[in-house]
């Protein structure tokens, strides 16, 4: 399977370059319900990329998949991934995988393709935000706020009004972090 991005940018892989199973979304969809089968496929440009087949049980999904590495032959992949179950707190259970690579065993929301399905640790996968230079940082965190406040994306638009039903205490709070991520912002830029 591999990496779905083609170059690695001078560094350690990311989280964002590799295709992902996430178990909560498994579960969300009522997915992770025994003795069914599960196809999914990873697009790109609407175009299908990778597939992998699904066997699931009540204690494990069985991973099935065809991979190369770095152009080399096909080989195909099959193989048991453990599943735990933690209880909520209010009521029903969560689900989690284990990661099948050997010596490790993590229980985890996300296994990346590889060679095998593994955590990122296991992977040696950095989070995309581990990448961030601080004038992107707080880019990201501005917006995220412009988002919260219902503001239009993009920190040249100025502020905006506070939403209805938001505190005032809660609004200033937001706007005051929104001003200091801009000015870094923009101080970054201007550098």
């Amino acid at each position: 399977m591999g990496s779905s991005s083609s170059g690695n940018h001078g560094g350690k892989r990311t989280t964002s370059d590799m295709r992902a199973l996430d178990v909560r979304k498994l579960q969300r969809d009522g997915l992770l319900t025994p003795q069914r089968s599960v196809s999914l496929t990873w697009s790109r440009n609407g175009k299908p990329e990778a597939t992998i087949d699904m066997q699931v049980r009540t204690d494990s999904v069985t991973l099935d998949y065809r991979q190369r590495d770095r152009g080399g032959e096909w080989q195909a992949m099959k193989y048991p991934v453990r599943l735990a179950w933690t209880p909520c707190t209010y009521g029903g259970q969560r689900a989690w995988w284990l990661c099948p690579a050997v010596g490790c065993g993590r229980r985890v929301a996300v296994l990346y393709g590889g060679s095998v399905f593994a955590c990122r640790h296991c992977q040696r996968l950095a989070d995309k935000s581990q990448r961030e230079t601080p004038n992107d940082r707080a880019y990201r965190r501005a917006n995220d706020l412009r988002d919260r406040l219902g503001w239009v994306p993009g920190v040249i638009h100025g502020a905006g009004v506070k939403p209805k039903g938001m505190h005032w205490r809660t609004y200033w709070r937001l706007r005051a972090s929104h001003d200091a991520n801009v000015m870094q912002t923009l101080a970054g830029l201007s550098a």
